[in-house]
């Protein structure tokens, strides 16, 4: 039986794989900020600057769980190398983008490149570190999950502020491109090289199985992206895809699995890996009413109240810092309070939301930001006590040769719970305004409808502290039985 050596680098190669995978993260978000000027610059359509925003987050779910598994196959150093240099490129093709054709395609090929990268990031912490050490990765891990998208709309307005129009939104992408070299410089240093060859793609790839997954998820994906444009009603259709689809990767999962053959996604991993299922579900549910709420805080600040792009970000920076400090502490507390955290977390960042359901039905004006700063700092304190702690129970009994696929699919469903979540509070923003309930009541009724999304996931949390709870107790008297035992026979 081998003994696990730390690799001295494990902590360089952590931060590394972190700052890339941060921008990866952030180009989800940060982009809202610029599309004015974009439309400005480029004349560009209302349906064309909407797809700038969706064509990324829609490629980026479609390739993690791909990424995940040619990471697992073909080393994670090796994809993660690949995929930054891709990921460089293409900001730099976003960011000198002639036209609006030219820049969907650019941001559909970045979405692609970063959806590549990121389940590196989970596979890699899963290979270097262990114990205690792999709860603090991974609280690092969720600070960069969490801060990535609390903090987009703050730095694409700082961005604009500084390089300001009319293509001042080209240094949103062109950001990336100086520190995805510095990044993959220090790749190419810190991170450890496969200990055996990386396998061949025919006979470790499911090619059957990327393609029936990846309709799949477009089905579900694409006509939640363009809802706004009236995807709901136009592509309901593809929800049935989605379903039929799903159905038959589950079958042929199953049977290459049968047959001995590498699957793409071991459905294993959801009923035979203790904790994986709950705990993928409950990230999928408070991202659903987590990420839903900036759109709906974007629209109340600036075209409720007037705010600046950058004013608008700023007032909701306090649950960003929040959850960058409680992310890093709860992933070190993991070992000794469990699931517990999660529950807590999950609690303060209801008690946050609904108390800024209450507050903005005071109608507080143009103070609102800073009504809001305290609640939003509770919410940010139990979100930081819910990605990275829900992140490390959920892998923690993943193997380590399915970890890269593993993480992907656990933020495959994120990206899911993202864009439902986004839909739905966008919806019953709009349908209170819609029927003059005014700005200060749409926000009240979205953050409540935000809030109940995430009771749904506290529910699934408390079942599975039980579950936790139950499988302990059956191991210690496991564990006392074959005491008992070994103490006869002495």
């Amino acid at each position: 039986m081998s003994t696990y050596e730390p690799d001295p680098r494990r902590w360089k190669a952590l931060a590394v794989s972190l700052a890339a995978g941060f921008m990866g993260l952030l180009d989800v978000s940060i982009v809202n900020t610029a599309l004015p000027s974009i439309q400005k610059d480029l004349g560009a359509s209302s349906g064309g600057i909407q797809w700038v925003v969706s064509g990324y987050a829609l490629a980026f779910g479609l390739v993690l769980v791909t990424g995940g598994r040619l990471g697992d196959a073909l080393g994670r150093r090796r994809m993660f190398l690949f995929a930054l240099a891709a990921f460089v490129l293409t900001s730099a093709f976003a960011g000198a983008a002639p036209d609006e054709t030219t820049l969907v395609v650019a941001r559909l090929l970045q979405g692609v490149a970063s959806g590549m990268m990121t389940p590196q990031n989970s596979g890699m912490i899963q290979d270097l570190f262990r114990g205690a050490e792999r709860g603090r990765a991974f609280g690092m891990f969720g600070a960069t999950v969490g801060i990535s998208t609390a903090v987009g709309p703050v730095l694409g307005g700082v961005i604009l502020a500084v390089f300001g129009d009319p293509e001042g939104w080209r240094w949103v992408f062109y950001v990336n491109v100086p520190i995805g070299i510095l990044a993959f410089t220090l790749a190419l240093r810190w991170l450890p090289k496969a200990e055996k060859p990386a396998s061949s793609l025919r006979g470790e790839i499911d090619f059957v199985g990327i393609m029936l997954l990846g309709v799949a998820v477009l089905g579900v994906l694409l006509p939640l992206i363009e809802s706004e444009q009236g995807g709901l009603s136009g592509l309901w259709w593809l929800f049935a895809v989605a379903v039929v689809f799903g159905f038959a990767f589950v079958r042929w999962e199953r049977s290459m699995v049968r047959r001995g053959r590498p699957p793409l996604l071991d459905t294993r991993l959801f009923t035979g890996t203790p904790g994986y299922a709950t705990g993928a579900a409950v990230g999928a549910l408070y991202f659903s009413g987590f990420t839903g709420m900036w759109l709906v805080f974007a629209i109340f600040f600036q075209q409720g109240l007037g705010y600046t792009p950058l004013q608008s970000g700023l007032a909701v920076t306090s649950f960003a810092l929040g959850s960058a400090v409680s992310a890093a502490i709860a992933g070190r507390l993991v070992p000794k309070w469990g699931r517990k955290l999660t529950v807590t977390g999950l609690v303060m960042v209801i008690t946050g939301m609904v108390t800024v359901a209450v507050l903005a039905g005071q109608d507080p004006g143009a103070a609102a930001g800073w009504w809001f700063a305290l609640p939003l700092l509770v919410a940010g304190v139990g979100g930081g006590m819910v990605i990275s702690p829900n992140t490390t129970l959920t892998l923690e009994c993943v193997p380590t040769s399915m970890a890269g696929v593993a993480g992907g699919a656990l933020q495959t469903g994120q990206r899911i719970g993202t864009a439902i979540g986004t839909v739905v509070l966008a919806s019953v923003f709009h349908a209170v305004l819609g029927a003059n309930g005014g700005y200060p009541s749409a926000l009240t009724a979205a953050m409540l409808c935000a809030a109940g999304l995430t009771c749904s996931a506290l529910l699934l949390a408390v079942i599975e502290l039980r579950a936790r709870r139950k499988r302990r107790s059956l191991t210690d008297r496991e564990d006392a039985a074959r005491a008992a035992a070994d103490s006869q026979r002495g």
